[in-house]
């Protein structure tokens, strides 16, 4: 089912529009070089052959799985022969992300030099997956995922075709919707499901036939046999046959970042459901329970700190459950961890006040510690003067007194800075109280 045409590709209009760059490529007119970057199942081998056959040239692809630095100089050196013919040379590399450096770094001189047309796909995003002088010398062209309509249209496309299923079954409109679903975008995972949906559906319309026939042929009866109907392929069927949908995840690529920090903005945003949903397909993929836990634990500081200071120790047990446990008992922990946190009231005042201060650390505002704050468990440190005038805030009844304790170049400095949110707000009505006693005592104010 492979598009043999333009005209047959899904989805892409975005990039095969009339004057598009691949449009001028997959017509034989382009020149440029290009990396086609986009999920699995987009159409980038698809469009590549389409370049190919509209070039009517040499054409050579390679995978970056089995291919080493020494194939690559074998198709330059051939296409270089092939140039003085006047022989142009596509070369496809599928996966171009798993080339080393040293081997994307071989193919630069002959796509500078347009001794080849280099077509290269990858799932990864190419910005870190590729060489910036590769990426300099190539358009970079980013394929979506196909949409439900797109799946939809492919799913009748495959039923009908002669080069699919020619017309043997017909599919039911809740099985249609439901496969459409599991696709996720990707139009060689609905095909896949398709196949083994439309085998299980021929094969129990089979029986079904067969079941008949026995039961006749016990009877005796000479009955005119209608012509068979169509299988069905119901969602009964469809269930029977894909378990569930497999999960497009990289824990190495960029749908790693991707579903970790749609994670992360979830549970910030407060949206309990979205951080679920995250949560899951990291566990479906198989993430390392550990890595979901240590973000867990950076964002209860982070982002609800001491609006909710259960945040963090309920954070810190799910990891250490997650750590004791493993998959897949640690999703149940995680999962409640995830619920508190996305639930909590939010603040970054900790964030911001650790920064702030290593701001001012960053610009040489350190100085010296008070005197009466240093040391004084040595020998001689009275006469340094060290820890004289230290006043001891368990001997006041407010259990707090008026004593500088930042150096002198920071004395009026203020990092923390709590919002009314949840238990914080607590913290907001009673710090200018604190600080007035700690600060402005002028009797004790900068020590004694």
């Amino acid at each position: 089912m492979r598009p043999q045409q333009l005209d047959e590709v899904l989805g892409q209009d975005h990039l095969l529009a009339p004057g598009k760059p691949l449009r001028r490529l997959v017509e034989g007119s382009g020149e440029a070089s290009v990396i086609l970057y986009g999920p699995p199942g987009t159409g980038k081998t698809t469009i590549a052959s389409l370049i190919a056959s509209a070039m009517g040239q040499n054409f050579v692809g390679l995978s970056a799985l089995d291919s080493g630095v020494k194939q690559v100089r074998e198709v330059i050196t051939h296409a270089r022969q092939e140039a003085i013919r006047g022989v142009r040379t596509v070369l496809f590399i599928d996966e171009v992300h798993r080339f080393s450096k040293t081997q994307q770094d071989a193919l630069l001189a002959a796509v500078e030099n347009r001794t080849v047309l280099l077509v290269a796909a990858t799932t990864e995003n190419p910005s870190f997956s590729v060489v910036a002088p590769l990426l300099s010398r190539s358009l970079l062209l980013q394929l979506n995922s196909l949409e439900p309509e797109h799946i939809s249209e492919l799913i009748d496309r495959a039923i009908e075709s002669p080069r699919g299923l020619d017309g043997r079954i017909t599919i039911a409109d809740d099985a249609k919707k439901q496969l459409t679903m599991l696709a996720g975008g990707d139009a060689r995972r609905v095909l896949t499901y398709l196949e083994a949906a439309a085998e299980t559906a021929e094969d129990a319309a089979s029986e079904d036939t067969a079941t008949d026939s026995e039961a006749e042929d016990h009877t005796g009866a000479e009955t005119e046999q209608p012509e068979a109907a169509k299988p069905v392929l119901t969602s009964e069927i469809l269930n029977a046959s894909v378990n569930r949908a497999v999960v497009r995840y990289d824990r190495d690529g960029d749908q790693h970042y991707d579903v970790v920090s749609a994670f992360i903005k979830s549970i910030r945003g407060s949206d309990v459901d979205a951080a679920l949903h995250y949560l899951a397909r990291m566990v479906e993929a198989g993430e390392d329970p550990r890595f979901i836990a240590r973000r867990l634990i950076v964002h209860a500081s982070e982002d609800i700190g001491m609006a909710d200071p259960t945040a963090l120790p309920t954070a810190v047990a799910a990891a250490q459950a997650a750590q004791l446990i493993g998959l897949p008992e640690a999703r149940i922990p995680l999962a409640q961890a995830v619920i508190h946190l996305a639930t909590a009231p939010k603040s970054n005042s900790v964030m911001q006040a650790i920064a702030a201060a290593q701001e001012d650390i960053a610009r040489g505002k350190i100085g010296h510690v008070p005197p009466h704050l240093r040391d004084g468990h040595y020998e001689g440190a009275q006469r340094l003067g060290s820890a004289v005038g230290y006043q001891f805030p368990h001997d006041d009844p407010r259990g707090v007194v008026g004593q500088q304790y930042l150096p002198e170049e920071l004395v009026d400095a203020q990092y923390y800075h709590p919002t009314n949110h949840g238990a914080e707000k607590r913290i907001q009505e009673y710090l200018p109280r604190l600080r007035n006693i700690v600060r402005d005592d002028k009797n004790a104010g900068r020590g004694k």
